[in-house]
């Protein structure tokens, strides 16, 4: 299975939280990495964001149907993330890939717990993408780090 973790592009201050939405800077960044997206998209993507405003903006920029979940809210957790991403194996939807789009401190949470073992701050920048798949080798489950991609390297 494939995980790809999207975090929202740059939003607007303000409140309440959950309807800041992106900056035109934000759009551009959501922009960049979609079109890079849409060239390297596996197949069969089920695609969930954060109920957020910028998150769904974020994810609108791919042009592709998505769903929300409550779990990738602000106040998620990691645990939740993966529940609702199915990791490692597709849980109830079967999905070989899935791409959430969602908030910090969770994604970073999860990319640490993902490459490490251990949930730990690591800071995903707003709009960088990381791509993580699943595999087993010789009855050892591994986490393989497939790309990381970040809207200013575009």
């Amino acid at each position: 299975m494939d995980l790809l973790l999207w975090r929202h592009a740059e939003a607007e201050d303000g409140s309440p939280d959950t309807l800041r939405k992106l900056t035109p800077r934000g759009e551009k960044q959501a922009r960049q990495v979609a079109a890079w997206l849409s060239e390297h998209l596996p197949k069969h993507l089920r695609i969930v964001a954060s109920p957020a405003l910028r998150c769904r903006q974020t994810a609108e920029a791919l042009a592709q149907p998505f769903e929300t979940d409550k779990r990738l809210a602000v106040d998620g957790n990691v645990t939740g993330l993966l529940v609702a991403a199915g990791w490692p194996d597709g849980g109830d939807t079967g999905a070989r890939a899935v791409l959430v789009v969602g908030h910090q401190p969770i994604l970073g949470r999860t990319a640490a717990l993902l490459l490490s073992g251990e949930e730990a701050d690591w800071t995903i920048k707003k709009s960088a993408l990381w791509w993580f798949s699943n595999r087993t080798r010789h009855g050892e489950t591994q986490t393989i780090l497939k790309a990381v991609v970040s809207p200013e390297l575009l």
